[in-house]
């Protein structure tokens, strides 16, 4: 992901998610030395990103987001691959996550991936409020 890439991004957010992050936020995470995100993209237009942020030898997933025409064309599955092995070259042995409770499609995702689930953190999504589902790969 770049700066070029951080309107857009933003829009696709914001398509997605009640709580959506700004084109800032996006921006001062892409700055943070310790941070990797990517973009998949057709063309010109961007079709998903992910991110992540490391700490020592372990890495939260704070985003992963496809837009809506572009799902079934396993893009989720692509991003989070690359992804976890870009972290992998970087040190990371251990990936964690959030996802809503009721996400059936991330969660299945996550657990196609490696992801088991370890863990509830009631009430942590607001609008609509829904418990998380803590994963870890």
């Amino acid at each position: 992901m770049t700066e070029e890439d951080l309107q857009e991004v933003a829009e696709i957010e914001a398509g997605i998610f009640t709580m959506p992050w700004s084109v800032k936020g996006f921006g001062d995470a892409i700055a943070n030395p310790y941070t990797l995100y990517l973009v998949a993209s057709e063309g010109k237009k961007i079709e998903g990103y992910c991110g992540l942020w490391q700490s020592f030898d372990e890495a939260e997933i704070t985003n992963v987001a496809v837009r809506k025409e572009c799902r079934g064309r396993h893009t989720g599955t692509l991003m989070l691959n690359r992804l976890m092995e870009l972290g992998r070259e970087q040190g990371i042995t251990r990936f964690t996550l959030e996802v809503r409770s009721s996400n059936a499609a991330a969660l299945g995702l996550y657990e196609k991936l490696g992801f088991s689930a370890a863990g509830i953190r009631k009430r942590f999504y607001e609008k609509p409020v829904e418990d998380a589902v803590v994963m870890w790969n």
